[in-house]
């Protein structure tokens, strides 16, 4: 993680750095698709917000039922997806398929623990952000706007840019 919080470090914004460090960890920000979203009751006040702001992002919205039912009673268009133990098809089974661009889950309890997994591995497994509190929800946003408002991002390793440095001596 040291080396992740040095690329951190270059940037004009909080999202844009976010987004160069998830680049540099191998990770691609999605440009569009669906947002799954899934937050435990703590959460769902700052839930809406990001949603709002990933809708006008252009990414559509899935979510769990609870979750689902809250983003529509603020006019939020948003499906509705099984969690792991509801059956099937479930949320892992849509990133599975490619149909997930991004995770936002905030499990709370023993309860949640074995969907936690499962999605979690479904999305490392099929290389999709996924993110487990509202703080790392809010620097994803973030870093989702800065690359659909800024101009291409580029990365450079700190071996090349240390490299280039030692010529300069």
């Amino acid at each position: 993680m040291h080396s992740t919080g040095e690329v951190m470090g270059i940037g004009e914004s909080f999202g844009e750095a976010y987004a160069k460090a998830m680049t540099a960890a191998g990770l691609q920000l999605p440009q569009s698709g669906t947002a799954f979203i899934s937050v435990n009751e703590i959460d769902k006040g700052q839930a809406v917000v990001l949603a709002r702001k990933l809708s006008r992002l252009g990414f559509a919205l899935t979510a769990t039922v609870g979750t689902a039912a809250r983003l529509r009673e603020v006019g939020l268009e948003c499906a509705t997806v099984f969690k792991v133990n509801e059956g099937r098809p479930n949320v892992a089974d849509h990133i599975k398929q490619g149909e997930i661009a991004l995770v936002i889950n905030t499990p709370l309890g023993r309860v949640s623990h074995y969907d936690e997994q499962a999605i979690r591995r479904a999305a490392l497994q099929y290389n999709v952000p996924c993110v487990t509190t509202m703080t790392g929800a809010q620097a994803l946003v973030e870093a989702l706007a800065s690359r659909i408002d800024a101009r291409e991002i580029k990365v450079h390793p700190l071996q090349e840019l240390h490299a280039v440095s030692a010529s300069a001596r």
